[in-house]
């Protein structure tokens, strides 16, 4: 017999949670509500929120409203986002998750020259300083804190470009790798003057770092692995591939209709279905139910 196994750890972060909360307490007064931005990286899941009346919109739709309600999601935006929002008599239902809005807040705090922990010397000229992917809703967020000013290192070898004779402060999106921070890190340290400082902070969300060692125990105990998410998920992409290094038989679905039937073959012993911080639950559990109509149809 086949086991069909959803892990546990997958599914929804915190912030996306309170996001779609959120947004389903305002529609659920009949309000017309807009989104700035899909509220999550996952097709299914916008499309289930569209249904029920929320209207996903861009940056520049959202300059042209005046007084509505304009749901901000998790990944926090910029400064100018709520200037004109103030200026257009927008509502905004903010939805930013505690952990960004806290890095948005000292990244702030240490480009307006009021970081309590950065100690720079007199007139010390610092570069802060993202390991981020570029465009990012998210990243695009903590740049605006600094006026555009801060340097944004998505791959590692652009660690090599930044200037190791002036201080650096590096900080890191929320849900980046924690080993391929520490690997920049490690880099600056090597190459950086002793003339000048350096400081970093850890700003890796927790409950999506400890998910990368859960996700990898939880694919090498399977046969077969399919990895649920949506296409635009950053986190989707880096948890997937780390499912891929653990079980060569890991495949990358958005939904149910996307499975090759081919691999569920009778050899197959186990099954193992898990997703991204994006993936909504009620997925993984119709795909769940589809896996286990199909394997019922082999066994018999």
């Amino acid at each position: 017999m086949i086991k069909v196994e959803i892990d546990s750890g997958s599914g929804f972060c915190f912030g996306v949670v309170n996001a779609i909360k959120k947004a389903e307490e305002e529609l659920s007064t009949g309000e017309t509500l807009y989104c700035l931005g899909d509220i999550v990286h996952n097709g299914r899941e916008v499309n289930r929120l569209n249904t029920k009346g929320l209207i996903t919109i861009n940056h520049e739709e959202f300059s042209q409203l005046k007084n509505v309600k304009v749901l901000l999601r998790a990944h926090g935006e910029p400064p100018e986002t709520y200037e004109i929002a103030r200026k257009n008599n927008i509502e905004i239902i903010d939805a930013t998750c505690p952990v960004v809005l806290r890095l948005q807040k000292r990244i702030k705090q240490e480009h307006d020259g009021k970081q309590e922990v950065a100690t720079p010397a007199p007139n010390e000229d610092i570069q802060i300083v993202i390991y981020g992917k570029n465009g990012h809703a998210e990243v695009l967020g903590l740049v605006g804190q600094t006026a555009g000013e801060a340097i944004v290192i998505e791959h590692f070898d652009e660690v090599k470009e930044l200037n190791f004779n002036k201080s650096i402060r590096l900080y890191s999106q929320t849900t980046k790798s924690l080993d391929g921070f520490k690997r920049v890190v490690e880099y600056i340290q090597e190459h950086i003057s002793p003339e000048v400082t350096f400081e970093y902070y850890d700003t890796i969300c927790r409950q999506v770092a400890n998910r990368m060692p859960n996700i990898r125990t939880f694919a090498a105990s399977h046969d077969l692995v399919f990895f649920v998410s949506g296409k635009k998920s950053s986190n989707g992409k880096v948890l997937f591939n780390e499912c891929k290094k653990m079980n060569e038989n890991t495949y990358f679905i958005e939904s149910a209709d996307e499975i090759d039937l081919s691999v569920l073959t009778k050899d197959i012993r186990s099954i193992g279905i898990c997703g991204a911080t994006s993936t909504p639950k009620w997925l993984m559990e119709d795909i769940s139910m589809f896996i286990k109509e199909k394997v019922k149809e082999l066994e018999n």
